[in-house]
């Protein structure tokens, strides 16, 4: 029993190039995940796409049903725990969601209708699980994971300086806004230097805080990059000396 555990998870984790039914399951996998979005650029539901739903579905529970159950050998560790930890891990969430819309197979028909739109966007999550396969898409993972406190700083005081300059219009100019979002919604816009132009500040102090936001925009937007790029050539400076050695 356990040598077959073991050759499961050899299987369903990306397979080298001796492996061959490790080979074949990544294939099947992205194929699956490649036709399990055909269905959002349709309106309409032909009988085709509903079985295609259907094994789509259920390959993607086997994959994770099977990941949960081998995630002592993808962890490292044995213990009930181990099963439970890996369920919280940011894969096996994707993975999770990726399996909501199977509910629109599941639920009555007269519950379908009120879930239908979130089965289908929850159908775009199912894209991520191409990260799997893809050695750049695996770097790229390894670089948000150690610069993370950076982009989280950087993400928090944009939150924050968001917040700041929406109180500051609403305040200057309340007739220009309906709700405290439409402000926030301002303020997002402002900041990310977009500038649809649907909400234009008509007072001087209201337009030197969109000047203000649209430099602090600029400062944004460089910020991020930097950290991503610079954390992206750390990766494969450390790839090369690695395999150098």
């Amino acid at each position: 029993m356990e040598n077959f555990k073991r050759r499961l998870y050899e299987i369903i984790e990306v397979g080298d190039k001796n492996d061959y039914a490790s080979r074949s399951y990544d294939t099947m996998m992205l194929v699956a995940v490649i036709v399990g979005i055909l269905p959002m650029t349709m309106k309409g539901t032909t009988p085709c796409m509903v079985y295609v739903n259907l094994i789509t579905n259920i390959i993607f529970l086997f994959d994770y049903v099977s990941r949960v159950y081998t995630a002592d050998y993808k962890l490292g560790y044995k213990s009930l725990r181990t099963h439970v930890a890996y369920v919280f891990t940011p894969m096996a969430i994707v993975d999770l969601l990726s399996l909501v819309p199977m509910l629109a197979i599941i639920l009555p028909r007269s519950a379908r209708v009120d879930f239908f739109v979130m089965f289908k966007v929850l159908r775009v999550v199912r894209m991520l699980k191409l990260v799997r396969y893809s050695k750049t898409m695996v770097i790229i993972e390894n670089v948000l994971r150690r610069v993370k406190k950076e982009l989280l700083t950087v993400l928090f005081l944009t939150f924050g300086y968001i917040i700041a300059s929406a109180l500051f219009i609403f305040q200057l100019e309340p007739s220009l806004f309906d709700t405290f979002f439409d402000a926030l919604y301002w303020a997002t816009i402002s900041i990310t230097t977009i500038g649809y132009g649907d909400i234009s500040p008509v007072t001087t102090a209201g337009r030197m805080i969109t000047m203000i936001s649209a430099l602090v925009g600029v400062a944004v937007i460089a910020l991020p990059s930097g950290i991503i790029t610079a954390g992206y050539m750390d990766e494969i400076t450390r790839k090369k000396t690695k395999y150098e050695k």
